[in-house]
């Protein structure tokens, strides 16, 4: 009987050997893909991370420089209706940004730029005449001697126009230089777009 049980566990004996042979040759395959997964979970944390700043909006962003804005906007009137084939004076209305100034349409030197109004040619209303507001006198910081010509805040110019009868959509143009205390911008062409209807 105990012959029998030994012959047994002889023959059980090489599969026994050769199941933990396998057993110990799967161990590093196991390493292997435990650490593969703690980079993905990294790397997805990671990721995880970097959308959540990418979501992040500063409570108090800074302002933006008037230098970074339009320095002249135009602001009403829109739309105008005056009698066909008659000259008719219509106020328009512009607002120079805070901080800023632009020359005026007559200003102290003939090497400043003026600020001038136009409306293009065959458009249906065509400009007779214009009124610019006088300038106002300023001095700069950088050249206290040298008085400046220019329009700051709100100013209106009075235009004189004809307009043809019917409906015209038109661009007038307005150009000037804006500048602060300490430099200038180049000159710049800003649309002023009204619609006119001559009755």
């Amino acid at each position: 009987m105990s012959q029998t049980y030994l012959s047994a566990r002889a023959a059980d004996a090489p599969g026994l050997a050769f199941e933990t042979r396998e057993t110990e040759a799967s161990q590093p395959l196991i390493k292997l893909a435990a650490r593969s997964l703690r980079a993905a979970a990294v790397f997805v944390v990671f990721l995880l991370a970097l959308e959540s700043r990418a979501q992040i909006v500063p409570a108090n962003p800074p302002e933006r420089s008037p230098l970074a804005t339009a320095s002249v906007a135009y602001l009403y009137p829109t739309q105008v209706t005056i009698p066909a084939g008659k000259p008719s004076a219509v106020s328009l209305h512009f607002r120079v940004a805070q901080g800023m100034h632009i020359n005026s349409h007559t200003p102290s030197s003939t090497f400043l730029i003026p600020t001038t109004l136009s409306l293009p040619a065959g458009a249906g209303v065509r400009l007779e005449a214009t009124d610019y507001p006088a300038g106002v006198e300023i001095t700069l910081p950088i050249d206290p001697t040298t008085k400046l010509s220019v329009y700051t805040g709100d100013f209106v110019i009075r235009a004189r126009l004809i307009a043809e009868a019917g409906e015209h959509a038109i661009q007038a143009k307005l150009h000037y230089q804006a500048c602060n205390d300490n430099q200038c911008l180049p000159p710049k062409t800003i649309t002023v777009p009204i619609d006119f209807l001559g009755k």
